[in-house]
């Protein structure tokens, strides 16, 4: 399975990518000058992360994942609930790296949670007979009494696991049944990322939202990761960054993916889907400059509750807490300003949040 860029209808994508060009400057400027750009940049993890789910046909609850997040969970999390933590947690360790990390063999390996083989470990070799050596890359450490024990040791295991010396077979990892349901062992995943990554080289001489577009088509029509195929809406926000575009932060792409029907997503018309994913960053950069005016708002408002406190005041650590997460508890209140969750509910009176749970045993309250 492969990937052709072939000739591009630039006359019908020229406006869209116009307009997403011009959306991403605005966001990316917006967020890097704005007072609640790092709130804006962590409430993002989260509605990127649900609207991710979405995209896939899974529903999580953004009051369930927060405070997931916060190791304050209500019920047993579901296995949904922790696929949507792993984006969250992804997608941070995609912000803490350098621009570009993420789209590399090593970035992906490293989110997906595969482990590349090194030279590091040791390998038992064919001796034609002579018995199983250790290649070691460091053969000073080891004295040449322990070097032959370590080699008596590895013949004789070879030997109870029914080989023989001189025929030595290859092993091929065991699958249980129970993986063979969810795995197909012919997936060649090493091979499709290895496709995709040329195709990141090759898109370098396109504009920058187009080649992101490309690569997201691309990761539809590949699919080079079996059970993280919702990895790719953050590789195309990592591209984004490396190529200048998105400095400031890491791009919410699901929250803009959200908004586009299905029927233009997976249409079959490639001009179409290249449309329908360029007006998706447009979306994606517009629910974003929404967001920092509702945050910029709140956070004025609450300010002038908080203003004439004491120093010691814990309000202004309340008030940081609810620009950087969309629904808090009192007992998150109470964790960050290190007070008895009676003092939280106390301060969350005082600022006059907006109680969004409406339950009367179990409450949160946030600012959408």
């Amino acid at each position: 399975m492969s990937y052709e860029i072939g000739r591009l209808n630039h006359e019908t994508l020229l406006g869209p990518i116009a307009a997403a060009e011009d959306a991403l400057a605005r966001l990316d400027e917006r967020v890097a000058r704005s007072e609640v750009g790092a709130g804006f940049a962590e409430r993002a993890d989260f509605f990127d992360s649900i609207s991710s789910m979405w995209v896939a046909g899974e529903l999580v609850h953004l009051e369930d994942l927060v405070l997931h997040d916060a190791q304050m969970d209500i019920r047993a999390p579901s296995h949904e609930l922790v696929i949507a933590h792993r984006i969250v947690r992804a997608r941070r360790r995609v912000s803490r790296n350098d621009p570009g990390w993420a789209v590399s063999r090593s970035g992906i390996m490293a989110l997906a949670g595969v482990a590349e083989e090194t030279a590091i470990e040791a390998e038992p070799v064919d001796r034609g007979g002579e018995g199983v050596e250790l290649d070691l890359l460091d053969h000073d450490a080891l004295s040449p009494e322990l070097a032959e024990i370590d080699e008596v040791l590895a013949r004789t295991k070879w030997l109870v696991d029914g080989n023989e010396p001189t025929k030595r077979k290859k092993q091929e990892p065991e699958l249980s049944v129970g993986e063979l349901l969810i795995r197909d062992p012919d997936w060649d995943e090493g091979e499709r990322i290895g496709e995709w990554l040329e195709l990141v080289k090759k898109v370098e001489r396109l504009p920058a939202t187009l080649a992101a577009a490309v690569l997201w088509d691309a990761w539809e029509h590949l699919e080079p990761l079996q059970r993280q195929h919702w990895l790719g809406q953050v590789l195309v926000s990592d591209f984004l960054r490396s190529r200048g575009k998105v400095r400031s932060h890491l791009l919410a792409f699901a929250v803009g993916l959200r908004e586009i029907p299905r029927e233009r997503r997976r249409a079959r018309d490639r001009t179409t889907r290249l449309v329908a994913f360029l007006d998706a960053i447009s979306a994606a950069a517009a629910a974003g400059m929404k967001d920092i005016d509702r945050l910029t708002l709140a956070k004025r408002q609450l300010e002038r509750k908080a203003s004439g406190r004491r120093t010691t005041s814990s309000l202004p650590v309340a008030v940081d807490l609810l620009m950087s997460r969309p629904i808090v508890s009192a007992h998150m209140v109470a964790k960050a300003a290190r007070i008895t969750p009676r003092g939280a509910l106390n301060l969350v009176g005082e600022l006059g949040v907006r109680e969004l749970t409406g339950r009367g045993r179990y409450r949160a309250w946030g600012i959408l």
